[in-house]
């Protein structure tokens, strides 16, 4: 064990579809330990599950890989997060799982979600927790329905089966991970009304509180798994996407996080609910008063193993660095249909013009995931937005340095990169913040490695090919004329 070990740390934990990752954070922001474990799940067509056992299992493997240099009695928190639309049925008495995770893409429920848009008021998606739930009682196994509709099983956000098994009993779920069930949150309570046209019992569903609120302490069986000590707080957290926004430090209005990975997903700040009437943008419930609206693109990095396997990344980096602007124009579409900056499930990819050589399709593709980025800001701003405050970008794609500056280019903005982007380090932040001021406290944890800015005259350089990116979204239907005119104006 070391001798320079931290007074004090909390835990944070991201649940994700590959792996489980716990990070260990001290009061000054440094990474004091960490720990992972892999994850698999099963795709059958439009079905996608995981076993929630295995996620209790890699759990305790993490944390004691992570405490491996730690004393766990300087530990004082824990929040997990997981990924948002993510759920199991367990039994109501005992919280044994009775399926298994019915993970966030997921979309069994296509034939359910207009009913559950109809019976809201606002658009869902297949993928949501509550169309899953629905499809469950109505096409599950018949005993199965039979305990959903009696109450006699409930629903369980991922993260809130891990901290049941925790502290040793049922917890609340919090606001963000329930957005997707259906959580009113404006009225800060489960729809009744709706939940009834749906022919779902509101005692299938869970308790709601703010992320950050204690759920109970780690119990003498979850400290033999994990390592933990007993007796320290398990806290209410976020879904993942949140959590990396809090990672990046962007809880002021104004701030935004774009995280590109397999796709992209943008969040940001603003003091009062999105209007927006098309349901492009959702938004989560900043804990600190305030909005965090979001959306997710189809498009993003996963893109470039499909169309590029098994090539030198940093040699194409490098050979794109010539075609700029690339000679042709690509909407990079992972598959079918699109869900921001614009929604349109028939939306396909497509590439304009005839780049010279590979090299030159290869930066077609960064410049469209680019060129889709600065049509998302455009997008927020004209529905009125605040975008002006500074930018972070975080996800994997960060790793390419070339295409983090092409997109700074792009977009005619500076962006951050954070020292610890992961969610998991976002969960730590909120367990040390508690249900207190998470803005005030990520100012303390969260540090900034370094800000790339545009290159002289480089927006001017791309401003024909993204103009013709989006002339060609509105040829297509994707994009209204006033919005695309507006997105084309924006510098």
């Amino acid at each position: 064990m070391r001798t320079d070990q931290p007074a004090q740390v909390w835990a944070g934990v991201d649940v994700g579809t590959q792996s489980l990752r716990v990070v260990l954070v001290d009061d000054t922001g440094r990474v004091a330990g960490r720990g992972a474990g892999s994850l698999t799940s099963h795709r059958t067509g439009a079905v996608h599950e995981q076993d929630p056992a295995q996620w209790w299992a890699v759990l305790g493997s993490a944390f004691r890989q992570a405490l491996k240099d730690v004393d766990p009695r300087a530990v004082l928190g824990v929040a997990i997060c997981g990924t948002s639309g993510t759920f199991l049925l367990a039994d109501a008495s005992d919280g044994v799982p009775r399926t298994p995770a019915l993970m966030y893409d997921d979309a069994r429920a296509s034939a359910e979600a207009p009913d559950v848009t109809a019976a809201l008021g606002y658009a869902t998606q297949p993928s949501w927790a509550l169309p899953k739930l629905v499809h469950l009682l109505r096409t599950g196994p018949a005993p199965l329905r039979a305990d959903l509709e009696s109450g006699r099983v409930r629903l369980v956000h991922c993260p809130d089966h891990l901290a049941e098994r925790l502290v040793g009993g049922p917890v609340a779920t919090d606001w963000s991970h329930a957005l997707k069930t259906g959580y009113d949150l404006d009225g800060l309570d489960w729809p009744t009304e709706a939940l009834g046209r749906l022919g779902l019992p509101q005692a299938v569903l869970p308790a709601v509180v703010r992320p950050g609120t204690p759920l109970g302490t780690v119990s003498a069986s979850g400290a033999d798994h994990t390592g933990l000590p007993a007796g320290i707080p398990v806290l209410a957290g976020m879904s993942d996407g949140c959590a990396a926004q809090i990672a990046a430090g962007a809880l002021a209005p104004g701030s935004w996080n774009s995280v590109l990975g397999t796709t992209l997903v943008l969040k940001g700040v603003t003091a009062t609910r999105i209007v927006d009437p098309a349901n492009v943008i959702y938004s989560h419930r900043h804990p600190d008063g305030g909005w965090l609206p979001g959306g997710a693109s189809s498009v993003g990095a996963g893109i470039l193993e499909r169309r590029f396997p098994s090539v030198d990344r940093d040699a194409l980096d490098r050979a794109a660095a010539r075609y700029e602007p690339s000679g042709g124009i690509a909407y990079p579409l992972l598959g079918r249909g699109e869900r921001f900056p614009f929604v349109a499930p028939d939306a396909e990819g497509f590439e304009l013009g005839t780049p010279v050589d590979e090299a030159d399709r290869y930066a077609a593709v960064l410049q469209g995931v680019a060129f889709v980025e600065r049509l998302a800001y455009a997008t927020l701003r004209h529905l009125g937005a605040d975008v002006d405050g500074p930018l972070s970008v975080t996800g994997g794609a960060v790793r390419s340095r070339y295409w983090t500056q092409l997109r700074a280019d792009i977009l005619g903005r500076p962006i951050r990169l954070p020292a610890n982007p992961e969610p998991a380090f976002g969960m730590a932040v909120l367990a040390a913040a508690g249900d207190g001021r998470l803005y005030a406290t990520s100012q303390r944890f969260v540090r900034i490695a370094e800000t790339v800015e545009p290159r002289s005259g480089a927006a001017e350089r791309f401003a024909d090919a993204y103009g013709g990116f989006v002339d060609e979204l509105a040829a297509r239907g994707h994009l209204d004329p006033g919005l695309a005119r507006y997105a084309k104006e924006q510098p």
